[in-house]
């Protein structure tokens, strides 16, 4: 590995330099020190050791602005901040735990499931489907590595979904580009599918090697694995592509701006070409405190000219510089040669066709369809096409051109000069070669027209032919990723084209984006049922086995008929397509079913007959989901998934039972989900009083569910056999005595004790239940029936103590009673004394006293005296309706009125 040459010039200029303890107003005595940094939409987001995030807006990146810091912990320190803007979340890393923070911070974390201990994670990198609210994360966790999906629901709610990929242990780093994991641990590089979860090496590490690391690369197709200072590019399936990168020292941390590699070590930044590995420039960075640099850049593309450099307690933001003030910063040196090199270098980046204001994307409709088409009259007739010859297909246009050097060259043989470059005459192309650049040009200029402001007639043309150009060179891909999108494509033009090349995939994925459902879907179901070599790229081109390959093309193909059922109000198209998808997937036909983004639901009546009776877990949760979550109240759907849970709560406990010599670990997974099933039946039992108990009594009545069977009789009012299945059949004697207490009669505690000592059926006497019972009950039961049920055969000395203990408090309970009778009558006499009184006492009136109520004297009338002292003559006392309301205005009867005198004190 030779040396680098020296930096040459500035590829990243410096914008502003943050200070994040001094922004966000934290105090020196707590000082922040910078872990992790990401960058996402013109955010930037800093990890602490101290268990804090803070978020800082770079929308005017010379001015950057704090927006909020969010503490998650002062022991957690954050190893990795992973932007997830397609399900509005933020990943962050810390202390092994992976959490999860909305982008604003404006919510507390959340953890991620239970995940502890985790090694490594990392983002899948592919062309996922535009506007999907879906994302997948790799998590290395102890030896395993597992795959997590989250999917954006309603209410801002993720369904996290998880599953391994493979075993594997000592994962130092991870990444994920389309399906392939790449692992890197201490002894070397490992890539896994993460679909079938086959592994393979790529290489192995020397001993002395230092910390592997792994990166994605724009594109999405190729990964930087680390060797030391070597950075070795390596395709989707571990396939060395281009040269290695040789850096001047081992990266801490590396970052892509395209088209440049950024890493960061040895107190210092390099800047380095990506295509070529040339070196071009150091940023030297002064570092106080421990730590190591950190790079981070907008790995989804937005705000890509960014590049935020961070130490302990700084952070530098910089910008990439444009390819032309960089020529002319070589101009100004005089350094002509370089300048000369930056513009051939550039020269792929540079591309003033597609900057064209002048051309129009229908002046290049003629060189891909021939004249006439529906595009025709688009084509503009300009003056300067009669300078040429008129536009024709672009490969009769390449094969005259071969025909001219042909002839070219034939005169140079001859001795006859020409105008043809003689280098092209050396070295000619091949037609293939030409008609592929060509096309591949031509593509890049329809994909930049997208965004103009074209009329209707054109998008459908530029649309159109750029699917036409995609087919011509297999770009299965960017067919694909067309096709699925918002799109102006002509479905006439390509519905034969796609179907005669076997692209069946991008016409399935066409018809859906046009709202041709029942196409698209009859697509879907073929590709599921016949798979068609090479129409899905992936690892069986590496050696993979054919089974695998099939088995994903009908998961694939059942997802994506999914997509389109989920949004279906069409009860036909649905339940015509639900069976095979069920039979490759019964999670995506549950989906299916229950999905509230159509318009109008099913007619649970046609859903439930079209199910397969076989497929008993989408008939139930079909169901549960009507009654739970539709709140339907059809007392025949309750019945229907009653009978159903049972069915399968009895066939569960009779393979139990039947295949119970296996091993223990296969026993604890049997019993626990024997468990599961018959506590799901036993809360719907509980729960709803809408089944018809007498049909499930029917199912069950031979099996041993006993406790379901309880609550059927409970629900029937069958109080006599409930109680005989909790005390004799379940012997349960607390939930037995707890079921006398919801009936509230002491009968029932008689009864219960009934069943205690005589239960028959050969069945022994249970004299401790019976003595607990009288022990917690026997106070408020009659001696007499109590010793009435005793059984003759019961040792006295069990009893003894506890019926002792009863009698006495009977006697009790009598004396009380007296004692609280002879008391109430006392409080009563009293009270009438006390009334009589207050009613005899007398008042004294003089020629000044007055009626409270009219305030005329009173002299000699006839006047009324109320509770509350006041007194109003007899005319006022009959207007104010008798006796209900004084002549102070207080009713007497609402308002309660106490006086000292009235107490009981005798």
């Amino acid at each position: 590995m030779g040396s680098q040459p020296p930096a040459s010039r500035a590829a990243l200029e410096p914008l502003a330099t943050l200070d994040p303890a001094a922004l966000a107003g934290v105090p020196a005595s707590s000082p922040l020190t910078v872990r992790a940094a990401a960058l996402s939409a013109h955010l930037l987001y800093l990890g602490t050791g101290g268990g804090k995030l803070l978020l800082f807006s770079l929308q005017d990146p010379s001015n950057p602005e704090f927006l909020r810091l969010l503490p998650i912990g002062a022991t957690i320190p954050v190893s990795a901040i992973l932007p997830l803007p397609s399900v509005a979340r933020l990943l962050v890393h810390a202390d092994g735990l992976l959490l999860l923070a909305d982008p604003l911070l404006t919510r507390p974390v959340r953890r991620l499931g239970s995940l502890r201990n985790v090694a490594a994670v990392a983002a899948r990198r592919a062309s996922a489907d535009p506007g999907s609210p879906s994302c997948s994360i790799a998590v290395s966790v102890g030896k395993k590595l597992l795959r997590v999906d989250l999917t954006l629901q309603d209410g801002d709610e993720l369904d996290v979904q998880t599953r391994e990929i493979a075993a594997v242990e000592g994962v130092k780093a991870l990444a994920w580009v389309d399906d392939s994991v790449f692992v890197a641990t201490a002894t070397g590089y490992s890539l896994f599918s993460s679909i079938a979860g086959h592994g393979v090496a790529i290489f192995t590490l020397p001993e002395s090697s230092g910390r592997p690391r792994v990166r994605p690369l724009s594109g999405g197709d190729e990964v930087m694995l680390l060797v030391d200072n070597v950075g070795v590019v390596v395709d989707r399936f571990g396939q060395p592509v281009g040269s290695s990168l040789v850096f001047n020292t081992t990266p801490d941390c590396i970052a892509e701006v395209f088209p440049y590699v950024i890493v960061a070590g040895d107190s210092k930044v390099d800047v380095y070409r990506r295509r070529n590995g040339a070196h071009l420039q150091t940023i030297p960075v002064a570092r106080t405190g421990q730590g190591v640099l950190i790079v981070a850049s907008d790995d989804d593309g937005i705000g890509t000219e960014l590049v935020v450099i961070a130490t302990a307690y700084k952070v530098f933001c910089y910008h990439k510089v444009s390819t032309v003030e960089q020529i002319k910063a070589s101009l100004r040196r005089k350094n002509y040669k370089e300048a000369i090199s930056l513009l051939e270098e550039f020269e792929t980046d540079v591309n003033h066709f597609l900057l064209s204001e002048t051309m129009q994307p229908s002046e290049i409709f003629p060189f891909i369809m021939r004249d006439p088409n529906r595009w025709s009259d688009l084509v503009p007739r300009k003056r300067y096409w009669g300078l040429h010859p008129p536009p024709k297909p672009l490969e009769e246009v390449i094969d005259d051109g071969l025909v001219i050097v042909q002839q070219a060259l034939f005169l140079k043989k001859a001795g006859v000069d020409t105008v043809v470059d003689e280098d092209f005459l050396s070295n000619p192309p091949s037609r293939t070669d030409l008609l592929e650049l060509a096309i591949r040009n031509i593509i890049r200029y329809l994909c930049a027209s997208r965004v103009k402001n074209l009329s209707s007639l054109e998008m459908e043309g530029v649309d159109t032919f750029l699917m036409y150009l995609y087919r011509a060179l297999d770009l299965v891909d960017d067919m694909e990723r067309l096709a699925s999108s918002q799109n102006s494509c002509v479905v006439d033009e390509l519905e034969s084209l796609l179907d005669d090349s076997g692209h069946l995939r991008t016409l399935a994925f066409l018809y859906g984006s046009k709202g041709m459902r029942s196409k698209a879907l009859a697509i879907w179901r073929i590709l599921a049922r016949n798979y068609i070599a090479g129409l899905w790229k992936d690892q069986s081109e590496n050696g993979s086995c054919g089974t695998s390959v099939d088995k994903r093309s009908e998961e694939i193909a059942a997802r994506e008929a999914a997509k389109i059922l989920k949004t279906s109000s069409d009860e036909d198209l649905v339940l015509e397509h639900l069976g095979w998808v069920a039979d490759i997937d019964q999670e995506l036909a549950i989906a299916v079913l229950t999905s509230e983004m159509r318009e109008n639901q099913l007619s649970p009546e046609k859903v439930v007959a079209a199910v397969d009776t076989e497929k008993v877990v989408i008939h139930q949760r079909y169901l549960q989901w009507l009654i739970e979550d539709q709140g339907c109240d059809d007392p025949h759907y309750h019945t229907s998934y009653a009978l159903s849970l049972a069915k399968s709560a009895i066939e569960a406990v009779h393979m139990e039972s039947k295949y119970r010599g296996k091993g223990d670990r296969e026993i604890d997974s049997d019993a626990q989900f024997i468990y599961l099933l018959r506590e799901k039946l036993q809360l719907f039992l509980q729960a709803s009083d809408l089944y018809d108990p007498e049909d499930v009594l029917d199912v069950i009545a031979e099996s041993e569910l006993w406790l379901e069977k309880a609550i059927l009789y409970r629900k029937m009012g069958q109080e006599n056999i409930v109680l005989q299945i909790l005390a004799l059949k379940l012997e349960d004697s607390e939930a037995a005595e707890q079921y006398c207490a919801e009936i509230g009669r002491d009968d029932a505690y008689i009864q219960l004790l009934g069943l205690y000592l005589d239960p028959q059926n050969g069945k022994e006497p249970m004299f401790t239940a019976a003595v607990r019972l009288l022990h917690n009950h026997g106070e408020s039961l009659d001696p007499m029936q109590v010793l009435e049920r005793l059984s003759p055969d019961m040792p006295l000395q069990l009893a003894s103590d506890t019926i002792l203990r009863m009698l006495r408090a009977r006697v009790h309970h009598h004396r009380q009673g007296q004692i609280v009778h002879n008391l109430s009558h006392a409080t009563n006499l009293d009270a009438r004394l006390t009334r009589l009184e207050e009613r005899s006492r007398h008042v004294q009136l003089t020629d000044e006293s007055i009626c409270d109520s009219c305030r005329a004297r009173l002299g000699t009338k006839l006047f009324v005296m109320y509770p509350d002292d006041s007194v109003v003559c007899y005319r006022c006392y009959r207007n104010q309706q008798g006796d209900s309301t004084s002549g102070r205005g207080r009713s007497l009867r609402k308002d309660v009125m106490f006086k000292q005198s009235w107490l009981v004190s005798r």
